[in-house]
């Protein structure tokens, strides 16, 4: 019987959906989170709401294998602390996502209307209507920043307010947001343009202090900013430094910690609320029963949609992780001692909703001492700071391409230069299609390729192989495509062994190559 811990205030529902499947349930909300963990050390499923799970709380679950959080954020979980140790963190997207939505309008008209200081100014016996003169949501601007289930939910519960509403949120697609009613734009736009701006992106290593003085100052006069997100997106102090000059409005329902006491940021809002986002019946009921249910699923179907830290995404083939990798280390191999500042990729089929999942072995593919393992938004990271721009173009699959991808690598200011390859899975085998121009390639990378590219003339194939033969070194495969509007033609060699590289600038000086290198991969 499996043991599941629930050490917070969770609808009683998913305690029963659990035991009625036969599981053991402990729930219990008083007990300090450590003491519990020791006296259930046996353990293997652990739900929680914003409890911080650490790797002092994980080491003391040696039979743990999941871990639930109700709801949407889990950055109070160490995710990368769990899965090195082989447990899988799941969230329940949604679930509380209309009780959020509904609180941020909930703020906003509380505070254009002064709901509640016009409730205690009344209350007191005063008459101060002339005092309350407030705003209408109607016909203004609001932007959104972060539109997955929350912000969408927002759009949504906003439109009997016939507003604009400007959006920010690089996954999602053009056609979702013209269907939504959203205009896609930037940060800085949203900022300068809006009425109403609402946070609703995730706390990380990119977007932590992101909302800062530069943003802050782009606001309009009166403008209202609304953080029903984490607390870590805004730099309180800037706010601090521009809220008085520039008049803004300022509602917040998250912090650092959710315990009581003073909170810092009180001389700066307008409204503040004690995390009330997720708190309706409503929403902590379908959080307990999607956390009952995905874990219901997950040892008995193996179901792990849902999981947060996996290193591979339900549905996606690990061999195209693997051409990723490949396609990205031949460009870069391609470019030479050039330094790549832009990458380029078009994924097609049904590889463009897996585009996040290809960044680790992408970033792995320019930086040999980078982790192909590591997170999508590790690899960002690195890339960002790295100051190399990642760009994921929409493709046009009327092309037909099928399950392929295309990885462009730009140099210089002026992205003048480049290395481009394409390739797909072609039965069960990595296959690149197309490196730069030279089309019809068709070559499976595994193992040791010389790369000449040369002037198209007689006689060079020959030449190349004669080199090779002089040093023993044997002559598996050859691939020779041309690109007929440059004049200039590929030759592929796959050899038994490495080619040295006094070999390589042997046969460039030979056939005068433009290109000539070796290429290594072995899976």
């Amino acid at each position: 019987m499996r043991k599941v811990l629930i050490p917070t205030k969770l609808d009683k529902f998913a305690a029963t959906m659990l035991s009625d499947r036969g599981y053991q349930v402990v729930l219990d909300a008083a007990t300090p989170l450590d003491e519990l963990v020791k006296a259930n050390s046996d353990a293997e499923v652990l739900i929680v709401r914003s409890e911080k799970i650490t790797p002092e709380i994980i080491d003391l679950l040696p039979n743990l294998k999941l871990i639930v959080r109700a709801g949407a954020g889990y950055n109070t979980i160490d995710i990368k602390y769990a899965r090195k140790h082989d447990i899988d963190v799941m969230n329940t997207p949604g679930a509380n996502s209309n009780a959020v939505a509904e609180e941020v309008i909930a703020m906003m008209l509380a505070v254009s209307r002064h709901v509640v200081a016009g409730d205690i100014s009344t209350r007191k016996g005063d008459w101060e209507k002339s005092k309350f003169m407030g705003h209408e949501l109607t016909g203004k601007t609001i932007g959104i920043l972060g539109l997955g289930h929350i912000g969408q939910l927002l759009v949504k519960r906003l439109s009997g307010f016939e507003m604009k509403v400007l959006g920010y949120d690089p996954m999602l697609s053009p056609a979702l947001a013209e269907k939504l009613g959203v205009e896609l734009t930037s940060v800085e736009h949203i900022f300068t343009e809006s009425d109403f701006i609402s946070l609703h992106i995730p706390e990380n290593d990119e977007t932590r202090g992101m909302i800062n003085r530069r943003l802050l100052e782009l606001m309009k006069p009166g403008a209202m900013l609304l953080n029903c997100a984490r607390a870590g997106i805004l730099n309180e102090a800037d706010l601090r430094a521009v809220k008085a000059e520039k008049k803004i409005f300022f509602c917040n329902d998250v912090y650092p910690k959710d315990v009581a006491g003073e909170k810092p940021i009180a001389d700066v809002c307008d409204l503040m609320l004690p995390h009330l986002g997720a708190n309706t019946f409503e929403a902590n009921f379908v959080a307990a029963k999607r956390a009952a249910e995905q874990t219901i699923a997950y040892f008995e179907q193996g179901i792990t949609n849902c999981v947060v830290n996996k290193a591979l995404p339900d549905g996606l083939d690990a061999k195209y992780q693997k051409l990723a990798y490949v396609l990205t280390s031949l460009t870069n191999a391609y470019l030479g001692k050039e330094n790549p500042t832009r990458i380029e990729t078009s994924f097609y089929g049904d590889l463009a909703k897996y585009a996040k999942w290809m960044t680790p072995p992408i970033a792995a593919g320019i930086a040999a001492e980078f982790a192909p393992d590591t997170t999508p938004s590790d690899a960002e990271h690195y890339l960002s700071d790295a100051g190399i721009e990642l760009v994921n173009r929409e493709v046009d699959n009327n092309k037909h391409y099928g399950e392929a991808m295309t990885i462009d690598l730009f140099v210089g200011g002026n992205l003048i230069y480049k290395a481009s390859a394409r390739g797909t899975i072609t039965e069960n085998n990595l296959m690149i299609s197309r490196l730069n121009d030279f089309d019809q390639l068709y070559l499976e990378p595994t193992g040791h390729h010389l790369f000449v590219e040369y002037k198209d003339e007689p006689g060079v194939i020959g030449r190349i192989a004669g080199i090779l033969g002089e040093k023993n070194i044997n002559i598996v495969d050859i691939r020779a495509p041309q690109d007929l509007k440059s004049g200039l033609s590929l030759t592929v060699v796959k050899t038994n062994v490495e080619v040295p590289e006094m070999l390589v600038e042997k046969i460039r000086e030979a056939v005068n190559a433009s290109k000539a290198f070796q290429f290594t991969y072995l899976p």
